[in-house]
């Protein structure tokens, strides 16, 4: 078995890498003395893949919206009953979640981590499904649906994506509609799984106090498929670069109106280095502009036009970016006018370097903080490895990144033509 081993001394950490014959890649973030285990096994699969093109087949495959969530919800369950009941019985804390584009099984555990570890490639691997389990799980999500129709700070989320983007099927809540869950099957179901859950497609990461080797050797006793598959054909409607609407808004049971503002993102810079250096470099603006020691977070605050919720983020896929900041606000018009007339002023007269001197060592500091947190560390692992780079990659981006290219990043993100404002008002 070969084991690649590599060291991060900067930070004092190593990486263990082992690939299957199956193409299934799996890493080992060794935490001496830590008691907390943590293993995740991930596909590169989440609710935007509603088209795409079979290995073997030539025509595409057009399916509901909110498939990859359903299959999540679905492999949970086995024939011999409740996977979270197996995972209980081991003293383990078990999840899973479907994003954009990934969906993630994982668990938690301090002891009985061999038992845990197969439980979880056993099932991730084993589907049972069956139509009259399809037709009760349909009322479940559906459920889950109409919760989050009420949810405001969802609503105002996928509302500022609404407003962001005309055709791309990130605007689509990732369980999909009452509709379209409404016309899945047994028979699609199996379909996407059998495209997407092939382990060429996956990745398995564990972190904590475990001994590589045995973890690579349960990989590679139990994993199935031999063979590496050829790359799943993805396909994505064409997207206008300006955006769809500059203002959208819904009015729900809330005490204060929350919103959610930012700035469409046509520079798709998804994959390798380049992909964290465009994330960490609209961090750093985000923080130089609004960040809670900036002049601007600090007037908004000291007017009662923002409060403590507000905060900012970034996100950038292979098909889609953008940045997005908010929170509660009785005037969020009026914030968004603030912030538009900053960033102009800013176009004008250009950022100050000292700020981005100082702003650039707080988050690479917040960064390596996280390396201490093992939750931490898989979440970010999992957030950037389908796009080519790991999570230590974030150290060399830090050292290496200039205020020219970040000046420059200003000035291709920060356009306040693509900048739109979603607003969640009370009834």
């Amino acid at each position: 078995m070969k084991v690649q081993t590599i060291q991060y001394e900067k930070v004092d950490e190593i990486l263990h890498v082992y690939q299957h014959d199956s193409g299934l890649k799996a890493f080992v973030i060794p935490k001496k003395g830590y008691s907390k285990k943590y293993a995740t096994f991930a596909t590169h699969y989440g609710s935007i893949n509603n088209e795409f093109v079979i290995p073997g087949e030539t025509q595409a495959t057009k399916v509901p919206d909110g498939i990859a969530h359903f299959l999540e919800h679905k492999l949970f369950e086995q024939k011999d009953g409740s996977v979270m009941d197996k995972f209980s019985a081991l003293g383990s804390s078990p999840n899973a979640y479907t994003s954009f584009n990934q969906t993630v099984y994982l668990f938690s555990c301090t002891d009985r981590f061999d038992e845990n570890f197969r439980l979880l490639l056993d099932f991730v691997q084993n589907p049972y499904i069956t139509e009259e389990s399809v037709e009760k799980e349909k009322g479940i999500i559906g459920q889950e649906i109409r919760m989050y129709e009420d949810d405001p700070g969802w609503r105002s989320f996928f509302n500022l994506l609404d407003a962001f983007y005309k055709n791309n099927p990130v605007k689509i809540d990732i369980a999909g509609t009452i509709e379209s869950i409404g016309n899945i099957n047994r028979d699609v179901l199996y379909r996407c799984y059998n495209t997407f859950y092939h382990p060429s497609n996956m990745v398995i990461l564990v972190v904590g106090d475990v001994d590589p080797q045995k973890v690579f050797e349960e990989v590679e006793k139990n994993i199935k498929n031999s063979q590496s598959k050829p790359d799943i054909k993805r396909i994505f409607p064409e997207e206008p670069r300006n955006i769809n609407k500059g203002y959208a808004e819904q009015k729900l049971a809330v005490s204060t109106p929350l919103f959610q503002a930012g700035f469409k993102d046509n520079r798709l810079d998804s994959r390798g280095a380049d992909s964290l250096k465009h994330e960490v470099a609209v961090r750093i603006l985000l923080d130089m502009i609004m960040g809670r020691s900036s002049a601007l977070y600090n007037q908004l605050y000291n007017e009662g036009l923002i409060n403590s919720t507000f905060e900012t983020d970034f996100t950038l896929e292979e098909n889609y970016a953008f940045s997005m900041f908010g929170g509660e606000s009785s005037e969020p018009v009026k914030v968004k006018e603030k912030i538009s007339g900053i960033i102009n002023q800013l176009h004008r007269d250009g950022l100050d370097r000292a700020t981005y001197e100082r702003v650039k060592r707080a988050l690479n500091g917040r960064f390596l903080r996280q390396l201490n947190s093992i939750e931490r560390i898989s979440h970010t692992f999992m957030s950037v490895y389908f796009k080519q780079v790991n999570v230590f990659d974030y150290i060399d981006v830090y050292d290496k990144i200039s205020f020219e290219y970040v000046n420059d990043m200003f000035k291709s993100h920060f356009d306040v033509e693509n900048m739109a404002l979603s607003v969640v008002k009370p009834v």
